[in-house]
């Protein structure tokens, strides 16, 4: 799949820095890909920004720290995946 404008919200800002929320239908793997982020993406995020990526089709929530943005490709890192369990 590609990047969605839809699915990028600012949370917060502060200090220089924001905080994303991202949801997607594509796995932490595309996204921390150099080059996923996009278009009008890529003058909003800033090296040092936090995005929580939340993919609905696994579902999992993955926070990820963008890394690089030389003003035309966005790389965010690995990201650390929160494992979702109810065992209720």
């Amino acid at each position: 799949m590609a990047y969605a404008s839809s699915g990028l919200t600012q949370m917060s800002m502060g200090g220089g820095n924001a905080i994303w929320f991202y949801s997607t239908t594509d796995a932490i793997a595309a996204i921390n890909s150099a080059g996923y982020f996009t278009g009008e993406a890529v003058n909003m995020l800033n090296v040092g920004d936090v995005i929580f990526v939340y993919d609905s089709n696994t579902p999992t929530l993955s926070i990820v720290q963008v890394n690089a943005n030389n003003g035309t490709t966005v790389d965010i890192t690995d990201g650390t995946t929160i494992s979702q369990t109810d065992s209720d």
